[in-house]
């Protein structure tokens, strides 16, 4: 599709079309979702940039990893590829980078528990996880809709859903579950995934899932071998929800996922294709998750009460494997040989306590969400692996109120957080001898408020604007004239949004739906601590500034035949303190995502999809030529004798073989050429 086209999109941004239903239960600015005829949903009634990603839709891609899932969200990008380890999650410019997996800009979620947020040299997001354990997959773009999760975040915040029991039990006593296996001919991967689920009786479920996916190197649109891209990864979840009180307004949910990989003799670099500078490593990588909630939900709507405790621990050891570095022998090789053998460990405890309530003052409607969160993050000490050790405790308060006026909706929202890292050593300038402060201390007041308008007739307008700090992390910690800068300095961002939808059927033919929604965003990011001047080690960029499209439409006839459309257009500029500017190296590129399909029914789906990206430059900041690629997909769910209870999809990704690097990754790390993938599920 010519860019141009996507830019003539600019136009319809005051409008969106869909028909709603059940509201969300979940805290934040909270909408309404709306089932369109296509393969995703979409929010309509909120100020929220807000996609889901469900079930269907996880399955229909097929994804190995959750990052390359949910690169199909308009501004969201997929950074270095294919891989579990490697692959990071950039949404608006912020989030993976070319350097580490996260600048603490997005938070990720599963669960509950806050995952992912470690600033490793090399190393992709560590959402190091299967998709197979998910049942949704949320994406929140931009400020707004994250005073409930977390301080400083600037790209968004995605949230993971664990499957549930009644998933498959329908909700009634019994046994159930599922069996799928996956093959693609790229890399020869293969995938099996069970669910067992049981409800012994009502109000009480519990679900095992097993999944093994293995994945050989891939080849790229020229046939060429992919180095650094085969993975074997063993996931597990158990999960188990008790219901109980006279009414059932108590319950209890307990879930635990874990993920790991045991490679022998692969780069230390996970970006690269090769081992490099740095060389090959045995890596093993275990990650995992524990969550346990408590909801209090009775017959009053003064009272939504949820206690979530979580725990996530990941753990990253590496052993060099001789013979690998190029430097090996040389002077350099010793400082080297520290980042390459290392053992990393990452604790994050965290508990949230959060109560909704709707209420009516006067001529006044409120949805009130309020909560306290305590956070403890323990990170053993790796100095010499670039990973400084420590603790960071936090504490944060925050409300999201959503007072509706007849067809007026304001919604303002605050959150404080108080933050005191200590460090695991004594911080000793090793070329002065002077000894730092053990612990550092700051806080941070942010908030922000949405304004939406609905006419009435389908039509709806919304803006917002956010503010918010991110406070020092312990990978600012350190006696460098960088790090002392850093842990006494918060990050601040300011992010204004404007856009419309309309929602509407019976529009050029009878029994059709359209839903269309669009969302102009402007960022203004200063104070900076993440980003240095390019070229430069210790100083930090002035400020940076952002802005772009973002379209969501779905269109779709009685007979079956159904139109998706996603795109993004946007820039952004870093600027440096002696007052010259260049293009922002992590903007998200120009890129429309154009779906046709039909259904018959639920028994089949058969789409097209074709995706084109435009300016595009990969991790050096390079200039990549357009890419378009073509994906067709099919399922099939035959509801007739022995086969009631199966489904069949079939899917051919990037089906004309293109041959391109996507935007930035790494030049040496294309894209995987065609690829042919088949699964079969049998729930029972």
């Amino acid at each position: 599709m010519p860019m141009k086209l996507l830019r003539g999109t600019t136009a319809l941004v005051c409008l969106s079309v869909a028909a709603p239903v059940a509201a969300q239960d979940d805290p934040g600015f909270l909408g309404t979702l709306v089932l369109t005829a296509g393969k995703r949903d979409l929010s309509f009634g909120t100020a929220l940039a807000r996609t889901v990603v469900d079930e269907e839709e996880i399955q229909d891609r097929q994804a190995s990893t959750v990052a390359q899932l949910i690169d199909s969200v308009p501004g969201v990008t997929l950074v270095n590829g294919t891989t579990p380890q490697g692959s990071g999650i950039n949404i608006r410019g912020f989030g993976a980078n070319t350097t580490y997996g996260s600048d603490q800009k997005i938070a990720v979620q599963i669960d509950g528990a806050s995952v992912g947020s470690e600033e490793l040299y090399r190393i992709g997001t560590q959402l190091f996880t299967d998709p197979m354990l998910y049942r949704e997959v949320e994406v929140l773009r931009g400020t707004i809709g994250s005073f409930a999760y977390g301080s400083g975040i600037v790209g968004g915040v995605v949230r993971l859903e664990t499957k549930d029991a009644s998933d498959f039990t329908g909700g009634t006593p019994g046994v159930g579950g599922s069996q799928t296996f996956e093959y693609s001919s790229n890399g020869d991967g293969w995938v099996t995934s069970t669910n067992l689920a049981w409800m012994p009786a009502d109000g009480a479920e519990f679900l095992l899932n097993y999944t093994l996916r293995d994945q050989g190197d891939l080849e790229d649109g020229d046939g060429e071998t992919i180095g650094n891209s085969a993975f074997r990864t063993p996931s597990g979840l158990a999960k188990a929800r008790f219901t109980f009180g006279e009414t059932g307004a108590h319950s209890l949910t307990f879930s635990h996922s874990r993920t790991v990989a045991d490679d022998k003799d692969v780069p230390y670099d996970q970006f690269a294709t090769d081992g490099g500078t740095f060389g090959n490593v045995d890596r093993l990588t275990d990650t995992a998750q524990t969550v346990l909630e408590y909801r209090y939900d009775p017959a009053s709507d003064l009272v939504d009460l949820r206690a979530n405790l979580s725990y996530a621990d990941q753990r990253i050891d590496y052993d060099y494997v001789e013979g690998s570095s190029p430097l090996e022998g040389t002077p350099t090789f010793p400082f080297l040989v520290g980042t390459v053998n290392a053992e990393q460990r990452y604790e994050t405890t965290k508990l949230t306590l959060s109560n909704r309530a709707r209420f009516t003052a006067g001529a006044v409607s409120h949805d009130l969400l309020a909560g306290l969160e305590l956070q403890r993050r323990d990170r053993a000490d790796n100095t010499e692996a670039g990973a400084p050790g420590g603790t960071n405790d936090r504490v944060a308060l925050f409300v999201v109120d959503e007072m509706s006026i007849g067809q007026v909706t304001v919604t303002p929202a605050l959150r404080y957080e108080h933050s005191r890292i200590e460090t695991a050593e004594p911080l000793v300038d090793p070329a002065t001898g002077i000894r730092y402060a053990d612990d550092y201390e700051d806080d941070a007041l942010m908030g922000g408020l949405a304004l939406a308008y609905d006419f009435g007739n389908g039509l709806s307008v919304f803006g917002s604007a956010a503010y918010t700090e991110g406070l020092p992390i312990i990978d600012d910690l350190g006696t460098s004239a960088t790090a002392r800068r850093r842990i006494d300095l918060t990050e601040k961002a300011r992010t204004l949004e404007l856009g419309a939808e309309y929602s509407g059927t019976d529009l050029f033919a009878a029994g059709d739906s359209l839903t269309l929604r669009g969302t102009l965003y402007k960022t203004t990011l200063w104070d900076i601590t993440s980003y240095t001047v390019a070229g430069s080690t210790g100083t930090d960029l002035d400020r940076v500034e952002t802005h772009g499209l973002e379209l969501e439409a779905s269109y779709g006839f009685a007979g079956g035949v159904y139109l998706d459309l996603a795109g993004h257009v946007g820039e952004g500029t870093e600027y440096n303190p002696g007052g010259s500017d260049a293009v922002w190296r992590n903007s998200p590129a120009d890129r429309a995502q154009l779906t046709l399909g039909r259904k018959w029914g639920d028994a089949v789906d058969l789409s097209w999809e074709v995706v084109h990206t435009a300016d595009k430059r990969d991790a050096l900041g390079d200039d990549l030529p357009e890419s378009t690629v073509h994906n067709l997909r099919a399922t099939w769910r035959p509801d007739r004798g022995w086969l009631d209870g199966s489904e069949l999809r079939v899917g051919l990704e990037n089906a004309f073989d293109a041959d391109y690097v996507g935007h930035l990754s790494s030049p040496s790390r294309k894209a995987p050429g065609r690829t042919f993938k088949v699964s079969l599920t049998r729930t029972f």
